[in-house]
């Protein structure tokens, strides 16, 4: 038997350091957090020293069971959690459980972290081992106090004010203002024309083009030439002084060196695997877990490829150094390799969170030796990692930028520039991903013919090219990751968990690779900016991370700093609250008067989301309203697009003695004629199509019914169908199949009945209905002991549901918690004290 027992989080990781630690050890894993908050109002008690009443997470409490089985039978127990908050405060909830439960008296409990899972690593660190890190668990607790705070109290007044169903967030809520605020910096651009004017000069060993610098003896700016008539004036005159050719008057060149970017960092990691691979923050963050894990690389077994991948240092340890610079000299030569190690600067002050840098676990395993053993998401994101670690620690690279300046006749002038690569250092290897392109960037790698001064290069023509200025672009994953990182908004970790819940919640979608808010979003952002101006301002936002991350050096006391936000805040939500029918919701739009009965037309959110109304409810008649067609945002339509909403439904003729009209439904736009209802195809559009097109649609739509029964029994409810799939029987209440070697019309009533009996399932005829008939089947077919055992999981399935239907959701920077456990209490400067509770709310 095991006489040690070690817990990691995922069972992947379990498996690979099982390997590596021997028959003495049992590796188990938490699966990630085993408690959470208990999801009611008074888990987290102000009023108490923020006293946090947790549960049991459902779907961990199996492991939980496991890992206490296993620790009753141990000598020793050590916690091997991951190295960073999260990590560090599963550690201690595994320990009170175990605490709790008499599981840990008389023997010795331990804490070790793996940056990287290679046997190395582990022997070293199993040789290391420390005690919980208070000051992380604190930080950790705070940020899960504060963001169920936020998230219980500002979400009710949501609710009441927009919509049902919302929430706010600590953090996803200043995230999600910098998305709605680049998008109404998009909607407030004006563009600017202007002009740019080009010769094409040809050189005898190369064309080249060169871009217009002076203008009648003045410098030329972006908004020098603004139209078009000024722009081919100035092509005359600059094409009758040159005469021809252009006058070489300045041959200028620069070297310069470029330095390799640093190591990845959690962030950089993130933006540069979008930018250069297409992944999500949720993709990369998921892909760099198994490389950190472990992959099986053939004859040398399982191990982790990568180091530990939530970090904010550009550090690399010594023996990684040493590794790095051999396989530099070896594969690049040692003229790349510098006399000293690169040395970056890492932004964190948090020691004891500020690991290494993500790199590979030995810089030896190069991308082609382990490519057959990965996926391909794998091998691409462990190729990125090890090439920006490799270069990281290779020589600047050297480019010559040579600048020739050409005159036409005296008053006019061109200039033009190329950048090639003298020595290529670190670019031999990698080079960062831009989201944009600057000037330099596109005379890289341009290389001028050889010119030098008092050359005549003729001209072959001068040509104007029309721009016009863009807005600023749409934030992307990469860039709004950068964004969040540089004004200090949540942590890098938590990126991925932020970006999810803000398209989740539909307050921003995807266009293409951007973020577009939705009107929704926008109300959210509005309303919150507005009314809690404070806690979705960046500042503010940026100085509570950093006052949690002093709480993380053991610096400051959490429940001073919970109790120094606490107070203002439940004082603006309950003022607001008081106040809440006189302010403005930042979600209607009053767009002016329906002309046909002089009543307001507005647009606003509704129960279902964005629409257009006429009237209001003080009105004697009643309000109407209309969806909005896709692409249209309350934000920017006008009244006329407004009213043009309000034309369904439209009655198009008549067909058959009937009418026939198109309208909008539940399940998108329709035709009708009678009681037939036949859905419009993509391309057709409810506010053009005309009545041929309509009859065609409910004509198809009747055939395809005629076409339905293949036969009936009289007497019976039993039919013979044709379905999506084939030929089936139904009676209403249950469908049965037929038999492929079967003639669907030769079946008798008596064969019918006999296949649906032993084949019939609960027809899709809504959800109640289905459940009913699925229940009647079980019964009539299940013994009575199996039967009993259903009911019995159906009644505690209801009982939850009814429970989580009751709670209030959290806020959106988390996921939801789950039944109560434990509440614990944390006083500043004192041992913790966990007391067993009762489920009864505080």
């Amino acid at each position: 038997m095991p006489k040690h027992l070690l817990i990691v989080e995922s069972p992947a990781k379990a498996r690979t350091i099982n390997k590596y630690l021997g028959k003495d050890f049992q590796v188990l894993a938490s699966y990630g957090h085993v408690r959470d908050l208990v999801p009611k109002e008074g888990a987290v008690d102000p009023d108490d020293g923020f006293r946090m009443r947790y549960e049991l997470i459902d779907k961990n409490e199996k492991h939980v069971d496991a890992i206490a089985k296993a620790a009753k039978a141990a000598d020793s127990i050590w916690l091997a959690t991951d190295p960073d908050r999260e990590g560090e405060a599963i550690s201690w909830h595994i320990a009170e459980i175990l605490r709790e439960r008499g599981l840990l008296d008389g023997k010795q409990l331990r804490r070790v972290v793996f940056t990287e899972i290679t046997p190395r690593a582990i022997r070293e660190a199993m040789d290391q081992p420390r005690d919980i890190a208070g000051e992380l668990v604190d930080a950790q607790q705070a940020r899960r106090a504060l963001d169920y705070l936020v998230g219980f109290n500002l979400s009710p007044v949501l609710w009441r004010k927009i919509k049902a169903g919302l929430s706010a967030g600590r953090v996803q809520s200043p995230a999600l203002r910098m998305i709605v605020e680049r998008e109404e910096e998009i909607e407030a651009f004006k563009p600017r024309e202007y002009w740019t004017i080009e010769a094409a000069c040809a050189h005898p060993s190369q064309p080249f083009n060169a871009r217009l610098v002076k203008l009648d003896g003045q410098k030329v700016e972006q908004f020098t030439i603004t139209d078009a008539a000024t722009a081919e004036a100035a092509r005359e005159r600059i094409a009758a002084a040159a005469q021809g050719s252009l006058h070489v008057t300045d041959v200028a060149s620069k070297e310069r060196k470029r330095r390799p970017s640093p190591p990845f960092t959690t962030s950089t990691l993130q933006q540069e695997a979008a930018r250069k691979l297409g992944f999500t923050t949720r993709r990369t963050m998921q892909v760099a877990q198994k490389l950190y894990e472990g992959v099986a690389i053939g004859e040398e077994g399982t191990v982790g490829l990568i180091t530990y991948m939530r970090t904010d240092s550009v550090n690399l340890s010594q023996d990684a150094l040493g590794e790095i610079r051999d396989v530099i000299a070896r594969d690049y030569g040692t003229a790349s390799v510098p006399d000293k190690p690169n040395v970056y600067q890492t932004k964190s002050k948090n020691a004891q969170e500020a690991h290494e840098a993500v790199r590979p676990t030995s810089a030896l395993r190069t991308p082609a030796q382990v490519a057959r053993f990965l996926s391909e998401d794998e091998r691409r994101l462990y190729e990125l990692v090890w090439k920006r670690t490799i270069a990281s620690q290779m020589i600047p690279a050297t480019l010559n930028t040579v600048t020739v300046d050409l005159a036409a006749g005296a008053e006019h002038a061109f200039r033009a520039s190329g950048t090639t690569v003298v020595v290529p250092g670190f670019l031999a290897v990698y080079e960062e991903g831009k989201d944009s392109k600057g000037k330099e960037d596109e005379d890289e790698g341009r290389k001028l013919p050889a010119m030098k001064l008092g050359d005549r290069i003729a001209l072959e023509k001068v040509q104007t090219d029309q721009h016009f200025t863009q807005p600023p672009p749409r934030y992307t994953e990469a860039s709004l990751v950068k964004a969040l990182e540089e004004y200090g908004i949540g942590r890098p970790s938590t990126y991925a968990s932020i970006i999810q819940t803000l398209l989740g919640k539909q307050y921003a979608v995807l266009d293409g690779r951007a973020f577009k808010p939705t009107d929704v979003g926008r109300a959210v952002s509005k309303f919150l900016s507005n009314h809690f101006t404070r806690y979705v301002d960046y500042d503010f936002t940026a100085r509570l991370e950093d006052e949690l991350d002093a709480v993380s050096r053991g610096e400051e006391e959490w429940v001073p700093l919970m109790e120094k936000f606490w107070g203002p805040f439940k004082e603006q939500v309950d003022e607001k609250k008081a106040t809440l029918d006189k302010t403005d919701a930042g979600s209607v739009r009053v767009l002016g008067e329906d002309p046909a009965s002089g009543r307001q037309v507005s647009a606003r959110i509704g129960r279902f989301g964005p629409l257009v109304q006429i009237g209001t409810v003080e009105d004697e008649e009643k309000p109407r309203f209309a969806s909005l067609r896709p692409g249209q945002s309350i934000y920017s339509i006008t009244l006329e697009e407004a009213l043009e909403l309000f034309r369904l439904p439209r009655v198009l003729g008549e067909s058959n003695g009937m009418e026939v009209s198109v309208g909008i439904g539940r399940f998108g736009p329709f035709a009708r004629r009678g009681d037939t209802y036949a859905s419009l195809k993509a391309g057709d559009d409810p506010y053009k199509i005309d009545l041929e097109r309509a009859v065609a649609l409910i004509e198809e739509k009747e055939e395809i019914a005629r076409n339905r029964v293949i036969k009936e029994f009289p007497g019976s409810d039993i039919q013979v169908l044709n379905g999506r799939f084939g030929p089936y029987l139904s009676d209403g209440r249950l469908n049965g199949k037929i038999p492929k070697d079967r003639d669907p019309a030769s079946l008798t009533l008596e064969e019918a009945t006999r296949l649906l009996e032993e084949t019939g399932k609960p027809a899709r005829r809504g959800f109640g209905a289905k459940k009913a008939a699925a229940k009647k089947a079980a019964t009539r077919k299940a013994p009575a002991k199996k039967a009993a055992a259903k009911a019995s999981t159906a009644k505690k399935a209801a009982k939850k549901a009814t429970a989580k239907k009751a709670a209030r959701p959290l806020s959106g920077d988390v996921e939801p918690a789950r039944p109560l456990v434990t509440a614990a209490r944390f006083e500043p400067g004192k041992k913790r004290v966990v007391k067993k509770t009762d489920a009864a709310p505080f």
